[in-house]
């Protein structure tokens, strides 16, 4: 790039810093490798993650490259309510998996996915279900990260796009590989150390470099009214809804944070996903807020990309030294998240795809790992190809939470109601899923009667939203209630109104799809399931009962339990 205001790292600067920050993350995890690696603890740490390094690893897995780019994005294209929209909603995703997530670990705490609850709940089809939705989402958030990556160094030094991706995944892989989830949980807390401090320093120095508040305060003028407004209904129809419909599915659908749910002592799960709410939400505002920096001054994102703007308002503000630790501080972020989606994507392929289904419950404990470090080398080379392409962070983002809106009505029925079948549950995500597209593509205009079904459908869906929202923290009645009125509300406001923004439309048309068509067909099934089967059905594939490392579920974890 030739515009002198940006500051550019030689490529040696850039090489030196890349090789200190993998090199030193890579020297952090052989403090923790074992001659022997257990697969328990590959997967989760034997279920035995203490408060401190659970919260920590929570908050530095969410906030990943999107924490940045799709956050700033926000800001610039939505003004001053956009960063909010961002971090809250963000913020609740990590929230509302704390009210299922004690009855998912009560159900099953031996599991270490999600989909293994599944399919001792159901059985093979609807595990596999649960687990391709989560893989396609790992993969689209590596390629995201690596996206990030290489963003970031083309804009900061001379090196190519291409050259800032494969170099992210090479060495995400490298300190990953060998140890699994135990490796990314204990470099989490070390680079949310670095990422806090770094944090702290970098914001405000970009806001006082462009002139202080004063400065941004009279750049708001240069607004639109729509951007100007906290309660903008541009933002929250086009991001702020969409984003709020995603809680849900992201809490459920996501394999990095259901491993870490699995992974805590049962003991510490609310202090953990609480602490890890507030941190990321606290942290991303800030982050979301650079974006609407650079919205008040009018600079435009280079060659027209949005995941520019943080790289550039850092790199036209700040002195050599801050834009080095903003480099070290993008760099972990997404490394943070990236090693959590390999570990996710190795469990799956281990648990759900070779423990349950081609072993069938005889799994050769080796032969897992292998697997699972053979997932991670392909995940990699899959990440850095789709990178390649350069999609936008932001779409990628809405499109992935709202296609797991068709699992989570399913997911959480099947954990609390006896009478939902296999059957139900495979039938009802299939179609949820194939009228999500039907809407999000509009393969059929959505105009007369086809838009009328389809905002029916998305009012049942808003209404289950709030009703599911309600329940795990106050109760069935009162979910019932909140749903109902929930749903009524958007018949009579929503109708004729919704089918021109097809984003929202098709997320809440995936769960009013999912929940109407799951609940008719449990309804006339005669089945009833026995819940403490599944405890029986879902366990360790290690033999700990020899060396008495990992304690009875909801007993006091040892005293390393805290470290890693």
């Amino acid at each position: 790039m030739n515009d002198p205001d940006f500051y550019q790292f030689s490529t040696l600067t850039v090489l030196l810093l890349l090789a200190a920050f993998y090199g030193g993350t890579y020297l952090l995890t052989l403090t923790i490798r074992k001659p022997q690696e257990d697969t328990d603890a590959y997967m989760v740490s034997n279920h035995r993650i203490g408060f401190g390094m659970g919260a920590a690893s929570m908050t530095a897995t969410w906030i990943w490259a999107a924490s940045f780019y799709a956050a700033a994005t926000s800001g610039y294209t939505y003004g001053v309510s956009g960063p909010l929209h961002y971090g809250l909603w963000g913020a609740l995703m990590i929230l509302f998996i704390y009210p299922f997530g004690r009855r998912f670990r009560k159900l099953a705490p031996n599991a270490h996915t999600l989909g293994e609850l599944i399919h001792a709940r159901h059985g093979a089809s609807s595990q596999l279900i649960l687990a391709l939705s989560n893989i396609l989402g790992s993969v689209i958030s590596l390629m995201v990260n690596f996206t990030a990556a290489g963003a970031l160094v083309a804009v900061l030094s001379p090196l190519s796009f291409q050259a800032g991706v494969i170099i992210a995944g090479v060495g995400v892989l490298g300190y990953t590989l060998w140890s699994g989830f135990r490796a990314s949980v204990l470099t989490d807390f070390a680079q949310l150390v670095a990422l806090m401090a770094i944090a702290i320093v970098i914001i405000p120095a970009v806001l006082f470099a462009m002139g202080g508040p004063g400065a941004m305060v009279a750049g708001l003028d240069n607004l639109t009214a729509e951007q100007s407004n906290l309660f903008s209904m541009t933002a929250i129809l086009e991001q702020g809804a969409p984003f709020f419909v995603a809680v849900l599915a992201y809490a459920i659908g996501n394999q990095t944070i259901s491993q870490r749910l699995f992974a805590v002592n049962e003991n510490h799960i609310k202090p953990t996903f609480i602490t890890a709410t507030v941190g990321y939400g606290a942290i991303v505002i800030g982050l979301g807020m650079i974006g609407l920096m650079a919205l008040t001054l009018g600079m435009e994102p280079m060659n027209g990309d949005m995941n520019n703007l943080i790289p550039q308002m850092v790199s036209s503000y700040l002195p050599p030294v801050f834009i080095g630790l903003f480099f070290i501080l993008v760099i972990g972020s997404l490394s943070s998240t990236a090693d959590s989606d390999l570990s996710a994507l190795s469990a799956i392929m281990m648990a759900d795809v070779y423990g349950k289904n081609i072993a069938r419950g005889k799994a050769d404990p080796k032969r897992m790992l292998l697997i699972g470090r053979l997932t991670m080398v392909v995940a990699t080379m899959v990440g850095i190809v789709f990178a390649s392409f350069s999609l936008d962070i932001l779409v990628m983002l809405v499109f992935v939470g709202a296609l797991w809106g068709a699992i989570v009505f399913p997911v959480i029925a099947s954990c609390f109601w006896d009478r939902v079948t296999n059957a139900a549950f495979t039938t009802s995500v299939l179609v949820a899923m194939g009228l999500f597209c039907v809407a999000r593509f509009e393969l059929v205009p959505l105009a007369g009667t086809a838009g009328l079904f389809f905002e029916v459908l998305a009012s049942i869906g808003g209404g289950i939203i709030i009703a599911l929202m309600v329940f795990g923290f106050c109760g069935r009645r009162l979910g019932a209630i909140a749903g109902v009125l929930a749903g009524l509300a958007m018949l009579v406001f929503a109708t004729g109104f919704l089918r021109d923004y097809t984003v929202l439309l098709a997320s809440l048309t995936a769960y009013g799809a999912s929940t109407l068509v799951c609940t008719l067909m449990s309804l006339a099934s005669p089945q009833r399931f026995d819940f403490d089967s599944i405890r029986q059905r879902v366990g360790d594939y290690d033999d700990h009962q020899a060396t008495d490392e990992r304690p009875a579920p909801g007993g006091a974890a040892p005293a390393f339990a805290e470290q890693y």
